[in-house]
């Protein structure tokens, strides 16, 4: 494969730093290797392990390159003749060539051509909502998409299908964090601060983040405040890479965040050290806070939840003293059912000691996803329009209908989120499903229910390079383009909008994502609201319907971002320099200040007791992405990590008389499964770890609780009751 002469520069395809990258030719197979960029202003000239690796996937034999068909499934109404097959070599030879892995693992596909493969997909969809309803058909997106195609894919659902059943899996990444940082704030930006702020923080508190493993090019970023004299403090159940260069660790069994946040902010207030003309001047809602702190006196916290009453109070203290400091969160205290709640009181602990809007401090939420900030902002949350903007807010729908050329009253209202959707599908209300960049069924939480799910849908259309898990039970397969051969723009995790070149063409008949909207919006009768000629008029009409929301990219262009190399939003004109650093002299409430909570520590879904008295939570390790479906087929990553392995306490392991080459058994309510094991003192000893990215007889999701936190709507991946046994070697 060979570079397309329009760009040798680009972005990992992989976590939210998204570091720049560029491709070079090189003499071996395949041709092209990968080196760091140094001119994008975010990783440091770096790349990690996935992000050298990240060429492999794209040229992988087994990548999709043309539509399949279920042979034993498609017959009404657009089956290719035998004729047609010979005619656009399909058959049982081109499907070979198009799926390689199909004869040997005895998939019964056959290839199509585009036309057929379109107008065969429209039609169902039409006859389905014909008979069910416009809300039969769902759209299911991912968090590594682009931002033009996650607007399109919103748009797409809400004016060619007018469906209200649109979510992503980004739901399940950042929503905790963005409905926290929407009610503390009245503004969701991952980040309140760039990255470049880090090394002028004083203290640090990491909780729930996995920093070092998870977007390793960011650790330079902490290296540098530790080198200006910064303190760092860890909160995790687990001693992790980024737990050893902390100077404090919390090992925190999952649950009791609030509780011990609420420790921290018992003694920042009885010890008089609130900012208190911050808090006076820039906040409300302090004497809520005060009483719901009162009864948690450090004493309290540490017959709670095992942490010494002396570490409460020097955290306490040593934050609210420093000059400057910064609250960085991430998964491990979002992904619960208080997920809000417990980002919320770390929240908190920011505003009561005046730590935002300022150099050297901020609040931040550490995305996952390469784009799960911008899938959220312009249209791919089931209840969001373009700019941030709510769908039922009769001003957002006249706005964006204004821009999209229909009337405000054919815009459906708020569908539901995305495992609420898989839900629907299991009940039998959504018959149709359209899968573009996800893989639910190893993503998604009590993953047997998803699994039978998909398999009582009358249409399954999945686009992706391979046969994911979710894949295999689609009707039709669509070759969908790799990160290297889709243009676009991007929101990284410090809320910067930066310009991803195209790099490669796409192989075989792979389709640009964004082309496939189109041209089924075409098939739909529809095609007349999504006429564009490039991705870039994608872009310009996303910014002019994001203009005056919340995410306000109106001032942003395709010529700015690659002069600037990013810009900040909100950028409201072409004038304006971009936003790196938020809430500079006002919140986003009308008032212009933000609001304190007083939190009650809840109980999680599924508490442990006699039957169940461990706990098991999930999480990332750093040579595999999400769901696998990338790293999995990384030959050097795979390698490192060819099967998931779960983490336990020598106290456990003692406990349940595991033995040298065991494995053990972890059963939940939902399945039970057997797993390698890792015996190891860096573990809270009641908790058990496994990581979440592969499928079938490995997939921890299979164990996980579907609960959802009552705002964001987050599944409690983080906290499982389980019973752990051994399994003899």
């Amino acid at each position: 494969m060979s570079l397309t002469n329009k760009q040798t520069a680009s972005h990992c395809c992989f976590c939210s730093m998204q570091c720049g990258l560029t491709l070079q030719p090189s003499g071996g197979s395949p041709g092209l290797t990968v080196k760091p960029s140094p001119d994008f202003p975010v990783a440091t000239g770096l790349l990690c392990q996935k992000g050298l690796n990240a060429l492999d996937h794209v040229l992988h034999p087994e990548r999709i390159t043309a539509p399949l068909f279920r042979t034993d499934w498609l017959k009404l109404p657009f089956r290719p003749s035998e004729e047609g097959l010979r005619e656009t070599a399909a058959g049982k030879e081109a499907s070979a060539a198009a799926f390689p892995s199909a004869r040997s693992a005895g998939a019964a596909w056959s290839s199509a051509p585009w036309d057929i493969a379109l107008k065969d997909i429209a039609s169902r969809i039409q006859a389905l909502q014909a008979q069910y309803g416009n809300d039969a058909v769902a759209v299911y997106g991912g968090g590594s998409l682009t931002n033009e195609v996650c607007y399109l894919l919103g748009k797409f659902t809400r004016v060619a299908l007018r469906s209200r059943y649109v979510d992503y899996n980004g739901r399940y990444c950042m929503s905790s964090a963005a409905a926290a940082s929407n009610q503390a704030f009245g503004l969701d930006r991952g980040m309140t601060m760039p990255l470049s702020e880090i090394p002028n923080a004083k203290y640090i508190i990491l909780a729930g983040t996995n920093i070092a493993e998870c977007q390793p090019t960011m650790m330079p970023y902490l290296l540098a405040a530790k080198k200006n004299g910064a303190k760092i403090v860890t909160i995790d159940p687990r001693n992790t890479m980024t737990s050893k260069m902390a100077d404090i660790h919390v090992r925190l069994q999952p649950g009791f965040d609030s509780v011990f946040m609420n420790g921290l902010l018992h003694v920042i207030i009885t010890e008089q050290l609130v900012a208190k003309s911050f808090v006076d001047e820039r906040t409300t809602g302090f004497d809520q806070l005060v009483e719901a702190v009162m009864p948690f006196t450090p004493a309290r916290v540490e017959e709670l939840t095992g942490v010494l009453e002396g570490v409460v109070r020097t955290i306490a203290r040593g934050f609210a003293k420093a000059e400057t400091g910064m609250v960085l969160t991430a998964r491990g205290l979002e992904q619960q059912v208080n997920g809000v709640e417990n980002t919320l009181n770390y929240i908190n602990l920011a505003l009561l000691t005046g730590k935002i809007g300022r150099r050297g401090c901020g609040y931040g939420a550490v995305t996952g996803q390469a784009n799960g900030q911008g899938g959220r902002e312009h249209g791919l949350k089931a209840d969001q329009l373009p700019g941030y903007r709510l769908i039922e807010d009769p001003a957002a729908r006249e706005h964006v209908a204004k821009v999209w050329g229909i009337d405000p009253g054919e815009l459906p209202g708020k569908g539901v989120s995305a495992y609420e959707l898989l839900k629907k599908v299991d009940e039998g209300e959504i018959k149709a499903l359209l899968v573009l960049g996800s893989n639910p069924i190893v993503s998604s939480p009590n993953s047997r229910m998803v699994e039978r799910a998909l398999q009582k849908l009358e249409l399954l259309v999945v686009v992706d390079m391979f046969e994911t898990e979710t894949a295999k039970y689609a009707h039709w397969l669509l070759p969908g383009s790799s990160f290297l051969e889709g243009e676009g723009t991007l929101t990284n995790l410090e809320g910067r909008v930066f310009h991803r070149g195209q790099a490669l063409e796409p192989p075989g008949q792979a389709k640009l994502d964004y082309r496939f909207i189109c041209e089924l919006a075409e098939e739909l009768g529809r095609g007349q609201y999504f006429q564009y000629e490039t991705i870039e008029d994608v872009f310009n009409e996303l910014a002019l319907a994001s203009a005056g929301g919340k995410a306000d990219y109106s001032g942003i262009s395709y010529d700015r971002l690659k002069r600037e190399k990013g810009l900040f939003w909100p950028c409201p004109s072409p004038e304006h320099a971009g936003t790196p650093l938020l809430f500079e002299e006002r919140f986003h409430h009308p008032n212009g200040k933000a609001r304190l909570f007083g939190i009650t520590p809840k109980m999680p879904a599924e508490p442990i007791d006699t039957d169940y008295p461990y706990v098991l939570t999930t999480g990332r390790i750093p040579n595999h992405y999400l769901s696998g479906a990338q790293t999995r087929r990384t030959e050097g990553l795979n390698r490192k990590s060819p099967e998931p392995v779960a983490e336990i306490h020598p106290w456990l392991a003692g406990k349940i008389g595991l033995g040298v080459g065991d494995k053990i058994r972890l059963t939940s309510r939902r399945d039970s499964l057997v797993f390698q094991v890792k015996v190891t003192e860096g573990i809270q000893p009641r908790t058990v770890f496994v990581p979440f990215h592969w499928g079938g007889e490995m997939s921890v999701n299979r164990l996980t609780v579907d609960a959802l936190d009552p705002t964001s709507r987050m599944p409690e991946f983080k906290i499982c009751a389980v019973q752990v046994e051994r399994v003899h070697g």
